[in-house]
């Protein structure tokens, strides 16, 4: 019995050792492709990265040229018929805020409980801000356009991603929700380098 347990411990850190150096291999390997992709990078490559970002499900979904939200990686409809309304917030009766409070629920009321951050909306219906189903090009467009935009010009675009914290909250969306491609630092640097190269949008 002693031997047994023996092996178990042992073969418990064999499996154990593997799976770190399969995350850092991970890591790695992410590192990698962002720094090929972002230094040293043509200018028309440097949107990208921030592409990838702007496209991943916990960006997208709120950033939509129609009026209902999607929920998951699956850009599925939001359940109970929620709609934008005229300034973002949801419809009377059923603000974003019912729901989505300052902060991610509780992990104890399950993986799909409603997420929270501070100001939970989506983009107005005057300025839709779309990100979902554009080419590189149309959403490059999109994001250095004040006009469609928010009214950022690049410093207050850096701002924007760098310090909102409904922007952040991609990063620490709470149950099972998959993160960005890149991190939030990675993200933030990727946008400043676009920024200083003048904001060059891909062919």
């Amino acid at each position: 019995m002693q031997r047994s347990r023996l092996e178990n411990r042992q073969h418990g850190n064999i499996w154990s050792t593997f799976l770190k150096r399969c995350l850092l291999g991970c890591s790695l390997v992410c590192s990698g492709l962002y720094a090929a992709v972002v230094i040293g990078a043509e200018p028309a490559q440097l949107f990208e990265p921030i592409r990838s970002v702007l496209q991943h499900p916990r960006c997208q979904n709120c950033h939509i040229p129609g009026d209902q939200p999607l929920q998951y990686d699956q850009g599925k409809p939001h359940a109970m018929l929620v709609k934008r309304g005229l300034d973002g917030k949801g419809m009377p009766a059923m603000e974003c805020s019912s729901c989505h409070q300052e902060k991610n629920s509780h992990p104890a009321m399950g993986l799909h409980a409603p997420p929270g951050a501070p100001h939970w909306q989506l983009p107005s219906a005057e300025n839709k801000m779309v990100f979902i189903g554009l080419s590189p090009k149309d959403l490059c467009m999109v994001l250095k356009d004040p006009a469609k935009n928010g009214g950022r010009d690049g410093q207050k675009l850096i701002h924007h991603f760098a310090e909102d914290k409904l922007v952040a909250w991609g990063w620490n969306p709470g149950g099972n929700r998959t993160l960005p491609p890149l991190t939030k630092q990675q993200t933030v640097t990727a946008v400043k380098q676009w920024v200083d190269a003048g904001m060059p949008c891909p062919a």
